[in-house]
């Protein structure tokens, strides 16, 4: 593998912290930036490499970069990424990879008219029982799908949501910062819905501006029909993130706590296999976030800056996604007290 690729990383918090750290292992990580210097200084400190204050600093510094990163406050987002992506450098975001869907468009574009790469950080896709369920659905062994049923009961506590957290304009709301993932998930096991509608609450947090509940239930165009279950007030600590199909051929469950474990495997012809172990959940002090697997992020990222034909997921894909979770949402102000329908076209 080429480790000759130079990166910058933008945004010096927790999930910046660890794309520093595979950056600097399947790379050569030039420089961070933080609005905080003092963040930016320390992390530089550890890999000895340029600290800046601003973005517009670095980009002022002709840097010779591949990849820059963006590690930022959701918000932030799409305006840093085109800004990198007019500059000249390829950009690769973390989710989600915007809060609006014209703005999704507009990176999408920028990308487009640039000739730069803009991939999106999906890393749940490299767990193991996620990829083995993937070429299952993909080489029909569980013949006809029949309905899917997705769980996800997370825990934040309160004071998690601080600065720009819980707020809509800066945020966006529980199913971008929380449970793209799993719509991710949905999305690419079972392709495009037809319809969807959800019926959302805010029960236990009355100082965000959004729901911390919800139930969404799908229509596929291949006619599978399935349900997402979500919340962020699991008692304590983070319960269950799991996928279960039910199919022609054999009934499988995906879950532990972070789409981790093969739970239940029954397929017609098939032994239950014996995955390797995949990496620990991300640790954020008084939470805990999804699987941890930025390094086959970064990995594959490699790859695909040489390689077009090398599967990642790429900045179209992304902004079908962010379409898909405005749409639910795009209905009334007071949102979480309703429930609401969209069409995917």
């Amino acid at each position: 593998m080429n480790r000759d690729k130079h990166f910058a990383i933008v945004g010096c918090g927790n999930i910046g912290q660890r794309h520093a750290k595979h950056a600097s292992t399947f790379g050569i990580l030039d420089a961070v930036v933080d609005s905080d210097f003092k963040k930016a200084k320390a992390l530089a400190g550890k890999y000895n490499c340029r600290a800046c204050s601003s973005l517009e600093e670095l980009l002022s510094q002709n840097p010779l970069l591949d990849v820059i990163s963006i590690c930022t406050p959701n918000w932030l987002h799409a305006p840093q990424s085109i800004q990198c992506l007019e500059a000249g450098f390829h950009v690769l975001c973390e989710k989600p990879m915007a809060i609006h869907y014209s703005d999704a468009q507009k990176m999408v574009q920028v990308s487009h008219n640039t000739g730069k790469k803009l991939f999106i950080v999906k890393q749940n896709r490299y767990n193991p029982p996620i990829a083995f369920v993937k070429q299952l659905i993909e080489n029909g062994s569980l013949g006809r799908l029949y309905s899917f049923h997705v769980n996800g009961f997370w825990n934040r506590p309160a004071n998690y949501y601080t600065n720009w957290r819980g707020k809509l304009k800066t945020d966006g709301g529980t199913l971008y910062t929380q449970f793209s993932h799993f719509i991710d998930l949905i999305m690419w096991f079972f392709g495009d819905a037809v319809s969807a509608s959800l019926l959302s609450a805010n029960l236990a947090h009355p100082d965000i501006e959004f729901e911390d509940t919800g139930v969404i239930q799908f229509k596929m165009q291949t006619g599978i029909i399935g349900s997402f279950s979500y919340s962020v007030n699991s008692f304590e600590k983070n319960m269950e993130g799991s996928i279960t199909l039910l199919g022609e051929k054999g009934t499988i469950k995906i879950g532990g706590q972070y789409l981790n474990e093969l739970e239940y495997f029954r397929v017609q012809g098939i032994d239950k296999p014996d995955l390797p172990i995949g990496n620990g959940a991300n640790q954020y002090g008084n939470y805990e976030g999804s699987m941890s697997n930025h390094d086959k992020i970064y990995e594959n990222l490699i790859e695909a800056l040489d390689n077009d034909n090398h599967p990642f997921l790429q900045a179209n894909e992304g902004s079908l996604l962010i379409k898909f979770i405005e749409d639910l949402y795009k209905t009334s102000e007071n949102r979480f007290k309703n429930s609401y329908n969209t069409e995917n076209t």
